[in-house]
Order: structure tokens, then C-alpha cells, then sequence
């Protein structure tokens, strides 16, 4: 089929197997191809766009098992399956600018019957390519962000290099469930390749049901998992539109043309803190009503409250909250946000849950450490919060115990373990045959952390010692020429998370006086960042294990940002752009990634990595759109630590943690795991290569690597409220609220727990304050006091 807008390839099953932009000059497939499955040897055609599966009273049935019937001119096609007693159609349809799909399902019977399963695939092109051309993972491959609503659901395809055209996919009839995805991948990390993971996602619109038996979430209140009832020859229908779009703003305003209303609203909320709702409705719609509800109150009608767009409410309870506007002709759309007690209190219960329940002390399996253990740095992170978090919040219960904690781990347990006769010129071995590099940069930050320390605090070493400590490990970390083998040389000039505090370091250490260290670290630092910005264009720290790997592209950015090669900075930063969601559902606003959890998922680790990669960029740059994407990528990343969290059935006490939550629902991979918080090596019992990676099996310790991501909170949106004028002139906050005056005056409030900064994206001016509420004058673009 082909129009003046689309070309679209079809299989000899009707399946669309192409489906090209007419003006996109680099000629991008936006669904899965199967001749790319096949150079790989993946089995998925079951999974090309427009196949499906159904249950049908109790009995199974999938679309490729069937040969449909096809009648197709050069601008529609329609697929007809017959089952027992069922009939189900798809009809594809080029009208002007857009590709409609219609999905038409009938009882041909003369009893009733129930549809206890119904998921149809779109396979938008989610491919991370085995490839080492990063271009085209870049480039020809998308990350693809749902909005799910009964009768408003979305999805948006977002080009890896944030270019356009774009894809957006929406729903203008019927209802849908949900949208749940499958894992195709390979992992050869025990085959010495590099880079060793590659693979792809599956999307499934889920028409009814979505799970079989009791491989399913038990607690999720807000998606239904319903089964259709159909009476003799009754049919039901779905309708849904394919449609270009350029950037975030272009897909809400190509969906509102198309009959979406337009639904705004903080996806977090402390519970001293009021919520702002904006709603926007599509030409000639009209709000009928509008309701919260959540599993820990009854459903509040705040309909009386909308007046002139918008309204604000007292969110009442703790959890996630389901926002439910309903419209006159019957349609219903939805938002799903968050509420907590207090960011700082989920802070101080995290810290006081490590020190009681993780440290082990002198008698512990392991003496002096924090479990669960590894041999990875990352799994140190627990201890680097612990002490920023002391030096914040004064409050904070037996911060002195915590800290002597901390730094009898790091001296007993850490030091020992990580260094041969705890010289760090000499890292141990931990690997095998090899050490790994990139271990460094937590332990040194650990180190650098207790030089910060009150030194009435400490019991063991100076601050000052621990800072020689620090830049000893990290002049380690940095420096090519300390290490004896090829591996270690080259891991040495990789980036790391070491972006979010090398440039307090460098300062401290210049100030101490250890000038070989400064020296060398600096000189690393200013060699490793020249290198990455010369490759900038051809996007190579994208790459790392992954072919394609947040973990690599968000680092580069922040780090080129941090050094002024501002070229470099805004290059990656469009991948991160591209890499952080935006929906109607709090939790589906993560950095992308599916490794750990074979879904669409919240790592908590690396999206808040990615989270303080953008918000670092965002401020150097004034990029307001990276800074928006942090805040949105920040608040998925805390509900990992939210122990009031209701629709997921890992529950955590407070003060516990899981490091993964699977978005998708269903996961196919794991239908047990689909909207559910767990650690990765819930995976053993699946074989192959996780029995490897995990030979201890699930050993319920969700949180080994969890930590330095809460520090980088800290630092950044921990701190930090920024300000911005909108594109009619009006003053928007980011992790904040304003209140605007008649005298060109506004007020702006922080979300901060530990308040200290105000900034003005527009024009980089910073004002330090830890008032909650301060002034500002948009005629002389200042803050001040109240």
C-alpha cells in the first residue's frame, strides 16, 4: 500500500512488515523486520505487526497458525481470520496523513462466548541492533513510550537521536486494557565478545484479559485484566490511527486533532503538598466528571473544583492515585500519579533501614559489611548514601553511629577487599583473572564522601586522609598508566558515574595540596572528556556493553556538559531527550531500558544515573526539556524505595528497596513479574545464562546495587528548584510550584527536601536559599527572600 504520506510493505499473510515516512530521508522501517529476524535466527513471526493471539472459552489460538483471507487495493487491505465460532478482522486503511488499523471481533455462533485473552501485536521498530554502528541504533530504532487509557491510549515512537519524523500511534476507538511487551535477545557476555547484548521489544495492545492461569499481577488495582462477553453474533471493534509527529509537544497536539484530551498534572506529591490538574479538551469535547481514588481512600469527586481548565486538591491517602475524567459522550481518560508522606522521611527511613538491617558488624558472615555483598562496586552505593545523607538532613537519627558505620566498613571491609594488603595501586583480582575499573569510582567516591565527614565524627582516620584515600583510588580509576595489563589501561579512559563528583573532588584535592594527584586525575579527566567530544558526531560512548546503552550515552553527556564541550553535551543530550519517557502514567516516565527486567522497566541504578546525566546537561546547556525529563525520570525512580505503594505485589517495609520494576503489562517473558518491583536475579530460576550470572539463585536481596543513584538525587533535584518562562511568557517550576502576582512578581515553593538552590534555566542565574518559598522579579530576572 502506498499513499503521498506512507508506504507500507505487507507479508503474504497481511502482516506489515514495512512502514516508511515518504518525507523521512533516512528511510526508517518503524516496524520490526523479519528479514532482520531472520539474519539472526530469532523465531518471532508470530510477533510482525498485526498478528494476535486469542482465547476463546478456555481455548487458545493464534493468528499464525491460521491462514487469513486478503483483499487489498493500493490503499487498504483487509485480513480476515475464522475460528471456531469467531471471526476477527483487520483492516488497514491509508487516508491522507494517516494510517488507520481497524480490529474488528465477532461471535459468528449462536451461543455466547467469552474472550478471555486478546492481544494484538504492534511491532514498532524497539530494536537495539547487533551492530557497531551506533548510527543506526541511533537513528533506525525507537524507544516507544505508552499512555494507557480505556479509550485515549497512546503510544509514541521516539527516534533514538530525538530527529523527526517521529510515530505516534492512537486510539480513537474501542477499549484497551493495557500494553505488554515481549524480550527477544541475545547476551554473550561469557563469550568474550564486545559489545555482547543486543535485542528487541515486542508491543501488544491487550484487548481483553492479557494472562493466563495465575502467572499474573495480584494487586494491580488500576489496569483491568477483564474478559469480553459476546452474545450470538455480536461484534466489537477497535480503532486506532498511525501518524507522524516531530517532538513531545507535536504528538499531544496531533492527539488532541484526533479527539485526545490533553491531561496535566504532577506526577508526585508529598502529603503536604496540593496537586494541580489541567485538563484540555479535544474541539467539542466536554468534561462530565472528574474522580481520584486509591487503595488507602474512598473515590473523591473533585468536579465541582474544575473551573477554567484546571483544579487543586489535597490528595488524601498515601500511594499511587488513579485520576479518572470522564467526558459527555461516555469516554473515559486517566492518569496515574504518585503520593508520599515526605521525600526526606522515605530518605531518613532508608538510612535507618541499612544501619539496622543491612550492616553486619563485627560478627556478621562477612565482618564489617553492608549485605547484600558483591564483588561490584555498585553494591558499595548503600554506604555513599548513607553518609550524604547525614551530611544533609541534621535530623537524621545517630548520624555519628551511622557515619562510624560506614567508615568501619570501608576501613575493615571495603579497603581489604577491593586492594591487595590494601595498596591501591594494586586493585584485587575479583574477577578471576582480572580486576574491574570501573569498581573504582564508587569506592573513591565512598572515601571522598568520609573527608566531608565532621572529624568528631569519625573514629578511625582524618578527613583529610580519607581524602588522600579518595584521589589515590580515583587517580587509579582515571590514569591509564597505573595499571600493568591491556584491559585495565582501557577500562581506566571509560566514563563512569564518577561525573556526578569529580569536579568537587578536583577542587578538595587541589585545596589539600596533592598535587601529583590533581595533576594526574585532572589531566585524565581533560584527556578522556577532548576524546569523547572528538567522537561526539560519530556517537561512540553509546556503546558499551550494550550496543546501545544509556549507561554509556548519559555519562558522556554530563560530563561534556561539566567541561564546556558544549557540542559534545547537546549531541548526547538528545539522546537523552529521546531516552526518558512521557505518559499519563508516573511509573512509565523512566529512562528506557529492558536488560534487567526484559521489559520496558525502572532501573534504579541507572535510570537515576540517567535522570542526573540529564539534569546535569540540562542546567550547563539551560535546556529546559533535559531538566523536565530529569524531574519525570527521578520520580519513577523513587517509587523503588516507597514502601506505600499499592498496586505492586512486592511490597517493601520502610526503609527496603527493590533495584527493578517491570512496566509492561503483561511482561510475556515473566507474566509474574508485570508491574512488579524485584532484583534481577529473580531471573536464575529462567536458566541460560542467568543460572550463570546468578549461580546462588533468587536470593530475595532486591537492593545490591541500589544507592548511588538516592546521592545523585541528593545532589541535584535533592537541592535544587528550577525555574523557566513557558513559551507564553509565564514562569513554570521544575520541582517546585509557583504563584503568580499582579507586580510581575512570583512566588516560587520548592518539592526539595534540603533545599539550597534556585535556578533560572532561562538565564543561568543562581540564588542560594534554604527558604521553601522565595520571591521572584521577572523585570529584573532575580530571587530573593520573601
Amino acid at each position: 500500500m502506498k499513499s503521498n504520506y506512507f508506504t507500507i510493505q505487507q507479508n503474504s499473510r497481511g502482516a506489515i512488515t514495512g512502514l516508511r515516512l515518504n518525507d523521512d530521508s533516512t528511510n526508517m522501517n518503524w516496524v520490526i523486520d523479519p528479514n532482520y529476524l531472520k539474519s539472526l535466527n530469532y523465531q518471532d513471526e508470530d510477533k510482525l505487526f498485526g498478528e494476535f493471539h486469542i482465547t476463546v472459552n478456555g481455548h487458545p489460538y493464534r493468528s499464525i497458525d491460521q491462514t487469513p483471507i486478503i483483499h487489498k487495493t493500493n490503499d487498504q487491505s483487509q485480513l480476515t481470520f475464522a475460528f471456531d465460532n469467531v471471526k476477527v478482522s483487520e483492516t488497514f486503511e491509508l487516508v491522507n496523513d494517516r494510517l488507520k488499523w481497524q480490529i474488528q471481533l465477532e461471535n459468528t455462533g449462536s451461543n455466547p462466548i467469552t474472550i478471555n485473552d486478546f492481544g494484538i501485536w504492534i511491532s514498532l521498530a524497539y530494536v537495539m541492533f547487533r551492530d557497531k554502528d551506533v548510527y543506526r541504533n541511533a537513528n533506525q530504532s525507537a524507544a516507544v513510550f505508552p499512555s494507557i487509557s480505556p479509550n485515549y491510549t497512546k503510544l509514541a515512537a521516539v527516534r533514538r537521536d530525538n530527529t523527526a519524523p517521529n510515530l505516534g500511534v492512537y486510539q480513537i476507538g474501542g477499549e484497551v486494557l493495557s500494553v505488554g511487551t515481549y524480550n527477544e535477545y541475545t547476551n554473550r557476555f561469557f563469550e568474550n565478545v564486545s559489545p555482547s547484548l543486543d535485542g528487541m521489544l515486542f508491543h501488544e495492545f491487550v484487548l481483553a484479559g492479557g494472562y493466563s492461569d495465575d502467572q499474573r499481577p495480584h494487586h494491580d488495582w488500576i489496569y483491568p485484566q477483564t474478559a469480553i462477553n459476546l452474545s450470538a453474533n455480536q461484534a466489537r471493534s477497535w480503532d486506532f490511527v498511525l501518524q507522524s509527529y516531530t517532538d513531545q509537544a507535536d504528538f499531544y497536539h496531533v492527539a488532541q486533532q484526533l479527539g485526545h484530551p490533553y491531561i496535566q498534572f504532577e506526577p508526585l506529591v508529598q502529603a503536604d503538598q496540593k496537586q494541580t490538574i489541567r485538563i484540555s479538551p479535544a474541539a467539542n469535547q466536554q468534561v462530565a466528571t472528574i474522580k481520584v481514588r486509591s487503595q488507602q481512600t474512598l473515590e473523591e469527586d473533585l468536579t465541582a473544583d474544575f473551573t477554567n481548565g484546571s483544579l487543586n486538591y489535597q490528595p488524601k491517602g498515601l500511594g499511587e492515585h488513579e485520576l479518572i475524567v470522564t467526558f459527555t459522550d461516555g469516554t473515559t481518560d486517566i492518569g496515574v500519579f504518585n503520593v508520599m508522606a515526605s521525600i526526606s522521611k522515605l530518605l531518613c527511613d532508608r538510612a535507618d533501614y541499612l544501619c539496622d538491617h543491612s550492616y553486619t558488624g563485627k560478627s556478621g558472615k562477612i565482618p564489617y559489611s553492608f549485605s547484600p555483598v558483591s564483588n561490584q562496586g555498585e553494591s558499595i552505593g548503600k554506604m555513599t548514601f548513607i553518609l550524604q545523607e547525614c551530611l544533609l538532613d541534621a535530623s537524621i537519627s545517630d548520624s555519628a553511629q551511622k557515619i562510624q558505620e560506614v567508615e568501619t566498613s570501608a576501613v575493615n571491609y571495603v579497603r581489604p577487599k577491593w586492594f591487595v594488603d590494601g595498596d591501591f595501586k594494586h586493585p584485587r583480582k575479583l574477577y578471576g583473572d582480572f580486576y574491574r575499573v570501573m569498581d573504582l569510582e564508587y569506592i573513591a567516591h565512598l572515601f571522598y564522601l568520609l573527608s566531608k565527614c565532621p572529624a568528631d565524627a569519625l573514629k578511625l582516620h582524618t578527613p583529610k586522609e580519607y581524602l588522600a584515600w579518595a584521589a589515590e583510588v580515583f587517580d587509579v580509576r582515571v590514569n591509564p598508566d597505573l595499571h600493568d595489563n591491556q584491559r585495565g589501561k582501557e577500562e581506566a579512559q571509560m566514563l563512569g558515574v564518577y561525573f556526578m563528583y569529580i569536579e568537587d573532588l578536583l577542587k578538595d584535592v587541589k585545596m589539600a595540596g596533592l598535587d601529583k594527584e590533581y595533576s594526574e586525575i585532572s589531566q585524565a579527566w581533560q584527556t578522556a572528556t577532548e576524546r569523547v567530544e572528538k567522537n561526539s558526531p560519530q556517537l561512540l560512548a553509546a556503546m558499551t556493553e550494550h550496543f546501545f546503552d544509556n549507561a554509556g550515552f548519559g555519562p558522556a553527556a554530563a560530563a561534556l556538559a561539566l567541561t564546556h564541550h558544549q557540542s559534545g553535551a547537546k549531541i548526547y543530550g538528545e539522546l537523552l531527550k529521546a531516552n526518558i519517557g512521557f505518559s499519563n502514567d508516573f511509573r512509565s516516565q523512566s529512562p528506557d531500558r529492558w536488560w534487567e527486567a526484559l521489559s520496558y522497566m525502572i532501573h534504579s541504578l541507572w535510570g537515576g544515573v540517567t535522570a542526573a546525566a540529564a539534569q546535569i546537561t540540562g542546567e550547563q546547556l539551560g535546556d529546559v526539556a533535559l531538566v523536565q525529563a530529569a524531574y519525570r525520570a527521578t520520580n519513577a525512580v523513587l517509587y523503588m524505595y516507597d514502601a506505600n505503594a499499592t498496586a505492586t505485589d512486592r511490597k517493601l517495609q520502610p526503609g527496603e528497596a527493590a533495584s527493578t520494576y517491570s512496566i509492561a503489562g503483561p511482561n510475556l517473558n515473566r507474566p509474574d513479574l508485570s508491574r512488579n518491583r524485584f532484583g534481577q536475579s529473580i531471573f536464575a530460576s529462567d536458566g541460560g545464562i542467568f543460572a550463570r550470572l546468578f549461580p546462588d539463585g533468587y536470593t530475595g536481596e532486591d537492593d545490591w546495587d541500589m544507592g548511588e543513584e538516592l546521592v545523585a538525587y541528593l545532589n541535584g533535584f535533592g537541592q535544587t528548584t528550577y525555574l523557566y518562562a513557558d513559551v507564553n511568557g509565564n514562569y513554570q517550576a521544575i520541582n517546585g510550584a509557583v504563584k503568580k502576582h499582579a507586580d510581575n512578581h512570583y512566588e516560587v515553593t520548592s518539592f526539595a527536601p534540603y533545599i539550597h538552590r534556585y535556578i533560572d534555566l532561562d538565564t543561568g542565574k543562581q540564588f542560594n536559599s534554604t527558604s521553601l518559598t522565595v520571591n521572584f522579579d521577572t523585570n529584573k530576572q532575580l530571587f530573593s527572600q520573601l
